[in-house]
């Protein structure tokens, strides 16, 4: 015989980042090692549960407890996640030299850099290494680690461009210096210390490179450099490092302004609170406000914390968190959240989370993690640089020693493959894409939508077909009883008998039932058992009744009597969802429940085919004319029915093969599983609800539709700024390379015309913080 207990995940791994982590599987084959018979996910109620499988034979479940408990302990304390933040890499290469080194440490897991969002996404064995150790690895590589709550001053920030146009100023010195007479000791010099000023960073990571066996662009500069120097073209070579430098630098700050947006998110919440204590009004700081305390927050301050409203009333600004554009009324019992601006009226909020779990909070580490996550298009980059670069230090040796066989002079093919060095360097491939992902991510997240990565990014603007969940995503989610037929006795006594049933699931549907239950001061006995059928309903024991409430697959494979049979398909084709009842063998009476659509969802899905999506499509539990009626009001293409969640799984899946691409968009809680097998999922309500910003590749902060379309049109705007940076960087390349070769285009021009194309790439990308969110429709309004 084998039992069930199901835990509270975030209690056995406190510090896990999600379920789909490392530490989760080590988790599970350690308890399998223990002699428990399974452990697996599963969620009850929108929380994440461990769900253990053992023999009551063998071991009681205090014993499955302990052995839970303490295998969460053991590898909490054994494996450890951490997000740094790195100072002092000046391009994208230097991700790759961090990643690299710090992957050769044994007991380093996971290390994924990101230079756009300067990020260190970290997973490390503390059996083996320790947090110490790999700071200590970081700084001897160069850089350095930035200790939360502190930032760079104005020098650090910006040490490159001083160095770079030092490296310039020293450069135009020495060049005059040369073309009116001056000492030519004086010049070389000049030239010398713009060598060391604008190739310090560049030569610190062609070192660091070198050193780990890595061939990347700063090594190509620093060889090509060198070369104008051994041909006596010191003027060329310091104007090559001096360029290639100062492209760095304004790609930097250019970079800094996309991190910056980011950095804003975690500056909307207040530093300190107004808190009653003991019959007195005091400030604390944030961090020090516990659950329960009581905030006053006065008209026109940021509310400093998640909660609820337990007096005054007020219209709160909601925009930093949910992208609304008219603020939101809040009174006694409605919820809050942290960063949020509150109105004319004055507020007490009692804090329901500490400061480290506010939706605002997470928001950041959401968004913060998502720039280490690299899109398909980024690790192409990366596997094509690991190639390229090799190639072309063997192509510029062959050029270096083939031409002086068949006559040409050294000295001229010698600069031809400097030059060709130079016109090959992938810098603006490199940063191509991180930097688009950067500003996309940034921008979403300032219009209340979280996007969870760069893949997630470009997924979302492939997108050919949009699936949705009905029961509130399409609709309000909350139904409301419109028919009832009683067979045998009143309608009073049908209604008492199935809220009986009802009053101990907390579903959209029961919930309209018990309502309108009490709205008839109607009153029942509560049930002795309780037994629930997924998708289908409930059957309870009253008063020593077999009852069953549900939809028609609770009964299927029985036959139904004609006058239930006859008012089911009465109920179904004016759009009602039913729920028969039966006592025993006796249907009671059926039960007719109506939902209304959102508003606005028929616009948000004339926005959605103006911007080319193919197919729309309904997935609901409800029976087809239920489903169908709803479709119709709003404009949907296409309705899956009487689906269980496991079918919604399977649904999704055809839906992919039919049409490509496609998004489930639901709640993220009952819809989680279709969710994860879409190519992106997409949760509502993320302010609102936990497990909707845990389980989505997508969430719509705000607990409406109508950001869809603006993430969608963003997502594919961040697409189209990737393919053009795409083509601009191998453009410049496939141009630069046979100008070099065939000596049209000396060093100077070559790396004027490289380092114009990063900085060009990366403007481009920062177009994307501009984006509107207006959605411009076809003249046809953009019907398909």
């Amino acid at each position: 015989m084998t039992a069930k207990l199901a835990l509270d995940l975030s209690l056995i791994l406190p510090n896990l980042p999600d379920e789909h982590d490392a530490c989760f599987q080590r988790l599970t084959q350690l308890l399998q090692a223990e002699g428990l018979e399974q452990a697996h996910l599963i969620r009850e109620d929108g929380t994440a549960r461990l769900c253990v499988h053992y023999d009551p034979a063998h071991v009681d479940v205090a014993r499955v407890r302990q052995l839970v408990q303490a295998a969460g302990a053991q590898i909490g304390k054994q494996y450890q996640h951490a997000m740094l933040r790195i100072d002092g890499m000046d391009c994208a290469d230097c991700a790759g030299v961090i990643e690299h080194a710090l992957g050769r440490m044994d007991g380093v897991l996971e290390a994924s850099v990101s230079y756009a969002a300067e990020r260190l996404r970290l997973e490390y064995d503390t059996e083996k290494v320790s947090l110490d150790a790999i700071r200590q690895r970081i700084e001897a590589l160069g850089y350095s680690v930035i200790e939360k709550g502190r930032e760079r001053g104005w020098l650090a920030e910006h040490r490159e461009l001083i160095l770079s146009l030092l490296a310039g100023s020293l450069l135009l010195a020495g060049w005059l210096g040369d073309r009116f007479g001056g000492p030519p000791p004086l010049s070389l010099v000049l030239f010398l210390v713009a060598y060391a000023a604008g190739g310090f960073y560049t030569m610190r990571d062609a070192w660091q490179s070198l050193r780990s066996r890595r061939f990347d662009i700063d090594l190509l500069m620093i060889v090509a450099a060198a070369g104008a120097a051994a041909l006596g073209a010191w003027a060329e070579g310091a104007l090559l490092l001096f360029l290639f430098s100062l492209g760095h630098a304004l790609e930097h700050l250019a970079m800094n302004r996309a991190r910056k947006a980011i950095e804003a998110l975690a500056a909307l919440a207040p530093k300190t609170a107004l808190v009653q204590r003991d019959e007195a009004e005091i400030e604390v700081r944030v961090e020090d406000l516990q659950r329960g305390d009581r905030v006053v927050v006065k008209p026109g301050q940021r509310i400093p914390a998640d909660g609820r409203v337990v007096s005054g009333s007020s219209a709160v600004d909601q925009s930093p968190i949910t992208g609304e554009s008219m603020p939101v009324d809040k009174s006694v019992g409605t919820t809050v959240f942290s960063g949020t601006i509150n109105g004319e009226g004055a507020l007490v909020v009692e804090a329901t989370k500490l400061a480290r779990e506010s939706t605002l909070s997470r928001m950041v580490e959401l968004v913060t993690t998502a720039q280490t996550e690299k899109s398909p298009t980024q690790r192409f980059t990366d596997r094509f640089e690991r190639v390229f670069v090799p190639v072309v230090l063997v192509g510029a040796g062959l050029l270096i020693v083939l031409p002086p066989l068949f006559g040409i002079p050294f000295a001229t093919s010698f600069y031809r493959a400097m030059a060709v060095l130079v016109a090959a360097s992938p810098c603006a491939l490199a940063i191509a894409t991180p930097s688009a992902v950067l500003s996309g991510v940034a921008r979403a997240a300032r219009g209340g939508v979280l996007v969870k990565g760069g893949v997630h990014l470009e997924n979302l603007g492939a997108l050919s077909a949009i699936a949705f969940d009905k029961t509130g995503t399409i609709t309000e989610g909350k139904p409301r009883l419109t028919d009832v037929v009683a067979f045998n006795g009143d309608e009073d006594s049908l209604l008492r008998t199935a809220a009986a049933v009802e009053s101990r699931s907390a579903h959209p549907l029961a919930q309209a039932v018990l309502t309108a239950a009490r709205e008839r001061n109607l009153d029942w006995r509560e049930p002795e058992a309780l037994d629930s059928v997924t998708g289908k309903g409930l059957r309870a024991r009253i008063e020593g009744r077999e009852i069953a409430v549900g939809n028609l697959r609770l009964f299927e494979g029985e036959p139904l009597p004609e006058i239930v049979d006859q008012t089911v398909t009465r109920l179904e084709e004016a759009g009602r969802t039913v729920m028969l009842v039966r006592a025993g063998i006796n249907f009671l009476g059926v039960l007719g429940l109506a939902d209304t659509p959102r508003p606005g969802v028929r616009d948000m899905l004339t926005q959605l085919r103006g911007l080319g999506m193919r197919r729309t499509i309904l997935l609901t539990g409800d029976n087809e004319r239920a489903g169908r009626a709803i479709s119709q009001s709003v404009g949907l293409d296409e309705v899956l029915a009487g689906l269980l969640p496991e079918d919604k799984v399977r649904a999704v899946g055809e839906l992919e093969q039919a049409y490509g691409p496609v998004a489930m968009v639901g709640d993220g809680v009952n819809d989680a599983p279709a969710m994860a097998r879409a190519t992106v999922g997409i949760a509502m309500g993320g302010a609102g609800t936990d497990v909707a910003l845990e389980t989505a590749d997508v969430a719509l902060m705000a607990d409406d539709l109508s950001k869809l379309p603006f993430a969608v049109a963003l997502s594919r705007a961040a697409r189209q700024v990737i393919r053009q940076n795409l083509w601009v960087s191998l453009g410049v390349v496939a141009l630069l390379i046979p100008a070099t070769l065939l000596g049209w285009a000396g060093i100077g021009l070559a790396v004027l015309v490289h380092e114009g194309s990063t900085v060009l790439v990366v403007v481009n990308a920062l177009r994307l913080l501009a984006y509107r969110e207006e959605i411009r429709l076809p003249a046809n309004g953009g019907a398909s």
